[in-house]
C-alpha cells in the first residue's frame, strides 16, 4: 500500500496495546488511565437520556453546531474560567481532550516545526503530534514543575511554536507545578511566541483543600486550555473542550468542520441535562475520597514491599504514580516479567520522545480494587527482586 511518509513517523499507542494483555480478567492492571467504573452515575444518565429524548428528541438526533451546545459551553466557563473574561465564545467542545490535541496539531504545526513537550510527557500528545513530523524538544520536569533554565534555553535556541504539559497531576509522573514554577512560567510566556497548551484533564481530581492559581488564571488566552468530562464523568461520552482566544477559535473551528462536522450532540444534551440535575461538586467529592484512599493503599503497599533505591511520587490528587527504579534496571524486561506474574503496568519508554529503555514506569491506582492493589504490588515488587 503507499500510505503518506507520515504513517512511518507514528507508532501504535503503547498502553491501547497493553490494554489487549489486561483484557484476560486474571491480569491485575495498573496500566490503562481508567476511571473507576464504579462512579460512573449510571442511573443519572439513564434519567438524564430519557428526559432529553423525552423533550426534545428530534433536536438532539439532529446534527448540530460546530462549537458545540451553547449552554454547556457556558457552564464550563462560568465553572472553570468564571471572572477571567472568558465566555462560551472561547469554547469549543471537542470528541475528548484527544481530538484537541489532533485539532491543535492542524492549526499549528508544520513539518520540522519545534514544540516542547515534558520529559517524562503525556504519551497521548507525543502520539497525535508525530503524526505532524514536528521536532520534539523534551524538556525535563522536576519536583516542582518544569525545569525553567532548561525551558528558557529551548525556546531561545529554537523559537518552538508550542509548549504542552500537564500541569495539574501530571501524566505520567503525578507532579503539580507550585505556584512558583507557574509564575516562572507565565513570565516566560508573555515574552515569546511559543503558546501554552495546558492540558488539565486531572485538576478536579485534588485530594487535599489546597487548590493552586490555574496557568489560565495568570495567562487568560494568551495560552490555550484543555479540559475533560472523562475523568470525572464519563469517557465513552469523548467529551471535552478548548478555550482559546477568538483567533484560534476561528482556525479550530474549521478544522474541525473538516474533520467531523461536531461532537456528539447526543451526548452533549444528555451531560447537560445530567448537570442541571446533579451537584457535579458532590459527585466528584466522593470520587476524591475514594481516589485518595486507593492512592494511599498503594502507596503504603510499594513502602512496604518495595527494596530500598526505589523512588516513587506522592501526588495529592490525579491518578497516577512514577517509579524510578535503581539505574540501568529495564522497566522493559520488568514488565515482561510482571505480566507473567499476572500484574500489568506501563514501562516508561512511551512517556519520552528518544528513548529505547529507561528505569521508570507509571502505575495507575484509580481502577483497582484494595484486595488487587495489595496483591497486584507484592506480585510487581516480586518481579523487581528477580531482576535486581
Amino acid at each position: 500500500m503507499r500510505f503518506s511518509n507520515r504513517m512511518n513517523k507514528v507508532q501504535k499507542s503503547f498502553v491501547r496495546e497493553i490494554l489487549k494483555v489486561t483484557e484476560n480478567k486474571e491480569v491485575i492492571s495498573f496500566a490503562g488511565g481508567l476511571p473507576n467504573p464504579r462512579f460512573f452515575p449510571v442511573n443519572e444518565i439513564a434519567e438524564a437520556s430519557n428526559m432529553v429524548l423525552h423533550e426534545c428528541g428530534e433536536s438532539v438526533l439532529q446534527y448540530s453546531t460546530t462549537e458545540g451546545y451553547r449552554p454547556l459551553r457556558e457552564f464550563i466557563a462560568n465553572r472553570y474560567y468564571k471572572d477571567l473574561g472568558i465566555t462560551a465564545d472561547n469554547i469549543i467542545i471537542t470528541n475528548g481532550s484527544q481530538q484537541a490535541l489532533d485539532l491543535i496539531g492542524k492549526i499549528l504545526i508544520d513539518a520540522g516545526d519545534h514544540i516542547i513537550i515534558e520529559k517524562p510527557g503525556y504519551l497521548g500528545a507525543i502520539q497525535a503530534f508525530s503524526i505532524f513530523e514536528p521536532a520534539f524538544n523534551a524538556v525535563s520536569l522536576g519536583k516542582d514543575g518544569i525545569y525553567i533554565e532548561e525551558l528558557k534555553q529551548v525556546i531561545e535556541k529554537n523559537n518552538p511554536k508550542l509548549f504542552y504539559a500537564v500541569t495539574n497531576f501530571q501524566n505520567p509522573t503525578g507532579i503539580t507545578y507550585s505556584s512558583e514554577n507557574r509564575k516562572k512560567l507565565a513570565e516566560i510566556m508573555k515574552e515569546t511566541e511559543t503558546i501554552l497548551i495546558d492540558d488539565n484533564p486531572y485538576g478536579e481530581l485534588r485530594f487535599d483543600n489546597e487548590p493552586i492559581e490555574s496557568m489560565v488564571s495568570i495567562l487568560g488566552t494568551k495560552m490555550i486550555s484543555l479540559g475533560s468530562f472523562s475523568k470525572v464523568f464519563a469517557p465513552a461520552m469523548r467529551l471535552g473542550w478548548i478555550c482559546a482566544n477568538d483567533e484560534i477559535i476561528d482556525k479550530l473551528v474549521i478544522t474541525k468542520q473538516a474533520s467531523d462536522l461536531h461532537t456528539n450532540n447526543f451526548s452533549q444534551r444528555v451531560l447537560y441535562q445530567y448537570l442541571l440535575s446533579n451537584s457535579l461538586d458532590e459527585h466528584i467529592a466522593h470520587i476524591c475520597k475514594a481516589y485518595k484512599e486507593q492512592k494511599d493503599c498503594m502507596l503504603a503497599w510499594l513502602d512496604q514491599e518495595l527494596p530500598e533505591g526505589v523512588e516513587v511520587t506522592r501526588p495529592k490528587g490525579g491518578m497516577f504514580l512514577w517509579v524510578t527504579l535503581p539505574e540501568r534496571t529495564s522497566s522493559i524486561k520488568l514488565f515482561n516479567i510482571a505480566t507473567s506474574k499476572n500484574v500489568a503496568f506501563v514501562p516508561g519508554v512511551p512517556f519520552y520522545t528518544n528513548c529505547k529503555d529507561i528505569n521508570t514506569l507509571r502505575m495507575n491506582f484509580t481502577n483497582s480494587s484494595f484486595e488487587d492493589i495489595e496483591k497486584g504490588v507484592k506480585l510487581f515488587a516480586c518481579s523487581l527482586k528477580e531482576i535486581l
